[in-house]
């Protein structure tokens, strides 16, 4: 079984152990939905990246989530496949905001600017 089949497959009413940092009500199907609504078919390395902004937000929820070092953690954590640049191809949308949505997250503060779309 392929680890697409494992995310699809795993969307049940327990908590995803492929995706534990998850929010609550999250599932891979909604994210598929997400995505597709977005323009973007999800590839393991699209699933990498919701699993790292999920983790990343379950770290810090006891704090408000900052753009910038949330920008910087994604940039430094996925840095051996090009940093941000790899994350900008899979979210063309921003990795931040985009991202979010289809993690099923809220962006921080100053992700998205309604006048010219997203900025992280």
């Amino acid at each position: 079984m392929s680890l697409m089949d494992e995310i699809i497959g795993g969307g049940g009413v327990a908590r995803d152990p492929l995706f534990p940092h998850a929010p609550v009500g999250w599932t891979p199907a909604l994210a598929i939905e997400s995505a597709r609504r977005e323009g973007l078919e999800l590839g393991e390395n699209h699933w990498e990246a919701l699993r790292a902004l999920q983790e990343y937000y379950a770290r810090h929820a006891a704090t408000a989530v900052n753009l910038r070092e949330l920008h910087d953690a994604l940039g430094e954590k996925f840095h051996r496949q090009g940093g941000i640049r790899h994350l900008y191809l899979l979210f063309p949308g921003g990795p931040v905001a985009q991202g979010c949505r289809v993690a099923g997250l809220k962006a921080p503060a100053g992700a998205t600017d309604k006048g010219f779309g997203s900025v992280a």
